[in-house]
């Protein structure tokens, strides 16, 4: 079977009518994107679907996501994106997030879960104006949890790059090789956790919102904590229970949205089916 190579590109503009709308679209199997009409109050949505109902070595897909001067845009994902078993090929998923002038740009994934023996390599790359705004993040699940599946060998590489007007402002790489078992016992390492996540707040605003996060934490049944790294708002979370990671997650990002933008303090509907 051949090698899937999905693509998608979306953009977004500011319209005279002072109105966010869609200004550039394109997508590739097994990639597609819909727009359901968005809640009052939010910003345009875009639903990405992976019409293959996962992905194996060799696969490959590239998202493109850029929210014009001044203009809101929110993608999600409409499921967990599933990795499975490779015989010796890395799935390559490629993250290329841009907000220029004045503009906000939210991206919430759901999770993805990795298969015993599967292989990814994942990098998010966030491009912004000094005035823009992102708040982007992703979650890891190593196995089928509810099946009592645990991940033992396969690769995982997911790293992050973030560049305010070209300069390079934060870089950061999870790289698990070979063992994985032994890294997720490691006291050092997951502890024994196998779920993972990561919340990151760009914007020259991100300093004050430190001590908020932190109180949203405070409810938070997983471990989690917060920093702020050279101008950028960090929240990770780690659990042995991927449903509990979950809920807090979702909790965080709400309230999170909610402070900084102004935004309702709600998941997209489609992320709590």
């Amino acid at each position: 079977m051949a090698a899937l190579q999905g693509r998608v590109e979306l953009g977004y503009k500011l319209s005279e009518d002072g109105a966010s709308r869609l200004s550039h679209l394109y997508h590739s199997n097994p990639l597609r994107v819909l727009f359901p009409a968005p809640a009052p109050g939010e910003p345009p949505q875009a639903v990405l679907v992976t019409t293959s109902g996962g992905l194996v070595g060799g696969d490959r897909l590239d998202i493109s996501i850029q929210a014009g001067e001044g203009a809101q845009a929110q993608v999600v994902a409409s499921a967990a994106e599933k990795v499975y078993r490779s015989t010796g090929a890395d799935c390559l998923l490629s993250l290329d997030l841009e907000a220029r002038d004045g503009a906000w740009l939210e991206y919430l994934p759901q999770e993805t879960i990795l298969f015993e023996g599967a292989r990814l390599r994942r990098i998010t790359r966030v491009q912004r104006a000094a005035s823009a705004r992102v708040l982007a993040g992703e979650m890891i699940v190593l196995g089928r949890t509810a099946r009592g599946e645990t991940v033992t060998h396969g690769l995982l590489r997911d790293a992050w790059e973030v560049r305010v007007d070209g300069r390079l402002v934060w870089a950061d790489a999870l790289h698990l090789d070979g063992d994985i078992a032994a890294a997720i016992a490691q006291p050092a390492g997951f502890g024994g956790a196998i779920a993972c996540a990561t919340i990151l707040y760009s914007a020259e605003d991100a300093a004050q919102w430190l001590e908020p996060a932190r109180e949203l934490l405070e409810g938070c049944a997983v471990r989690a904590g917060a920093s702020c790294v050279n101008g950028q708002l960090v929240i990770r979370f780690l659990s042995p229970d991927a449903l509990a990671l979950r809920k807090d997650y979702g909790r965080v990002w709400t309230g999170l949205r909610a402070r900084i933008a102004d935004l309702p303090e709600r998941l997209p509907r489609i992320w709590e089916i």
